[in-house]
């Protein structure tokens, strides 16, 4: 089902507001006071489940299953150096990982959704969810507060800078990996450069741990299991002569399988105090199990995956590896069949990537995403067969 252009530009208006009034995680109460506005101007029922998000129900005029279709809201505290004629003027928030887009995607669907209720077996459910960038963020929040009570499946998507514009990336089972992360707090005893042999460096014993950490990956998990651990945050010392009492490090840990993370989070308490008691140090660990691995249901994937060739064309979707970012989605994924797909964006003269100041998206994909979900939608729960496509 296409957007019409008139369709097409009203969605790129939708964008180009949002992204000009970002908001941050757990704080998007002007975002979702304007979608409220906007699904209640199309005639489109709302509730909230947690009182940061806000649901559209639009029912079809034949019985069937309810699915839903999300969207997130919040942005990153970014300055924001696009130079667009619509850039933020929230100062410090930017729209930079895509959420204008995903955002007014699902307004379009919406939109497209009134006009063909007849169309429609069974009922739709507009999530557009507050705080994916947060953990822990909005998708466990509704999930605890039983948000998908009732609804038979879900559908979510990214639009994504890593696949060239026009290109649909669909996977099965895991998708998206699992996100923990840690922090060491090393308690030494600090002296003069000068006289090493007195003092407990915890330069020096953090150092051996970072680079001990380091092997976890190759030495103790299987080859065919992936993971990740990167350390992103280092501190020790204010002199360049004295040895400080204390040194910190946080990091954080990709996977896609739990006992993976569980294995890790072992490995990591192991090398630490192992570290520590070779130099006399003592040490604190913080361990957070984050949000878990995206896994794609295999119906529903296939099925979106059939409904873009057929309106695409082979050559346009591919079958994407696994991503070793994550999406707090995730937790839908682990309640109810649910499926994940990637809308690329990316364009050479746009080279800048998730969470970059610089960071931009292919409007013309929008209607892209409109047309994929709205017509994959409509068909599944029409109980469509290849042939329908």
């Amino acid at each position: 089902m296409k957007p019409d252009i008139h369709l097409n530009n009203w969605i790129i208006e939708q964008r180009r507001h949002l992204h000009t009034y970002p908001e941050l995680s757990h704080h998007e109460t002007k975002t979702k006071a304007y979608i409220t506005n906007q699904l209640l101007n199309l005639g489109i029922v709302t509730y909230s489940v947690t009182g940061k998000d806000v649901i559209g129900i639009i029912k079809g005029e034949h019985p069937g299953k309810t699915v839903a279709i999300r969207s997130d809201m919040d942005a990153l505290p970014i300055v924001e150096e696009t130079g667009l004629s619509f850039a933020s003027e929230n100062k410090g928030v930017m729209h930079a990982c895509g959420h204008d887009g995903h955002m007014s995607i699902l307004l379009g669907i919406a939109k497209l959704l009134v006009a063909n209720k007849s169309a429609i077996h069974g009922t739709i459910h507009l999530l557009f969810q507050h705080a994916e960038e947060e953990v822990p963020g909005g998708a466990v929040e509704i999930v605890e507060a039983n948000g998908l009570q009732n609804i038979d499946a879900i559908f979510g998507y990214h639009l994504w800078q890593p696949l060239k514009s026009g290109v649909i990336g669909v996977r099965e089972g895991a998708t998206m990996a699992g996100a923990d992360r840690f922090t060491i707090h090393i308690y030494g005893k600090g002296g003069h450069g000068s006289m090493p042999e007195e003092t407990i460096d915890p330069t020096l014993v953090i150092s051996h741990i970072i680079t001990q950490l380091h092997t976890i990956v190759s030495r103790s998990i299987k080859a065919i299991d992936q993971a990740v651990i990167s350390i992103g945050e280092l501190n020790s010392g204010t002199s360049y002569n004295v040895i400080p009492d204390t040194a910190f490090a946080s990091g954080t840990v990709r996977y896609f399988n739990k006992d993976t993370s569980l294995l890790i989070e072992k490995r990591v308490e192991e090398i630490i105090e192992g570290v520590c008691k070779s130099f006399g140090a003592t040490y604190k660990l913080d361990y957070i199990h984050g949000d878990p691995p995206v896994l794609n249901d295999r119906e529903l994937t296939t099925f979106l995956k059939k409904t873009a060739i057929s309106l695409y064309g082979e050559e346009k979707v591919v079958d994407i590896d696994p991503i070793l970012g994550s999406e707090d989605f995730a937790y839908y994924s682990h309640e109810i069949p649910a499926s994940f797909t990637f809308i690329g964006v990316g364009k050479e003269d746009a080279p800048y990537g998730h969470h970059h100041p610089k960071f931009d998206i292919d409007e013309d994909m929008l209607p892209v995403g409109v047309e994929l979900f709205t017509t994959g939608v409509l068909n599944y729960l029409k109980g469509g067969t290849e042939d329908e496509y």
